[in-house]
């Protein structure tokens, strides 16, 4: 499968340099930028897998533009490009959520292996949190349901048995989820 990247680094020459790397080890470069706002716009339009921000660009700096990829939801993996190796800019990079930070001057060797970690990391990362927000989902349903199944059995003098049944029907009959039928009961009670 190949693999989506956005560059993004002012200086055309390290750009060209980096997408030349890459597309020949068989990533597909799907867009460059010269500054982190026209990056972030390019993560939203494209969905790569990974993007590569420089630290230090016009506009919007490559920090800040991981810290708007992380707030906006896009699912790519950040890597920082940069010729700064100071400990606060690596602090503020584990801040942002960074993926890989790499220092200038790149060579072949150091960033392909670089990319591949930081492809990888992201990818487990977005599968943690899926599973995460899925188990989230869940939990909450079951405390809409529960809350639900109360009402019932208090107003209805149901068994918590026939309570779930009467909230899986409905949900079957209107196909909707079982939260949905529960919110509405609830609703209902409030509305009483």
């Amino acid at each position: 499968m190949c693999r989506k990247i956005v560059i993004a680094d002012d200086e055309p020459i390290t750009r060209m340099n980096i997408a030349e790397m890459l597309e020949d080890a068989g990533y597909e470069v799907v867009g460059q930028a010269v500054d982190g706002f026209d990056a972030v716009e390019l993560c939203k339009k494209h969905q790569p897998d990974l993007v590569i921000l420089d630290v230090k660009m016009p506009l919007l700096d490559g920090l800040m533009a991981a810290k708007l990829i992380r707030e906006e939801g896009l699912k790519c993996g950040v890597m920082l490009l940069t010729a700064y190796s100071g400990r606060e800019f690596i602090e503020k990079a584990k801040e942002v959520g960074v993926i890989n930070y790499l220092v200038k001057p790149v060579t072949e060797k150091a960033i392909l292996p670089a990319v591949e970690i930081a492809i990888h990391k992201s990818q487990e990362f977005e599968q943690i949190k899926s599973e995460t927000d899925k188990a989230n989902e869940k939990l909450e349903a079951r405390v809409f349901i529960d809350r639900a199944k109360s009402v019932l059995m208090k107003r209805e003098q149901m068994n918590e048995e026939d309570a779930y049944n009467y909230i899986r029907k409905m949900s079957m009959d209107k196909r909707c989820s079982m939260k949905e039928i529960s919110r509405i009961i609830l609703l209902n009670e409030e509305a009483r």
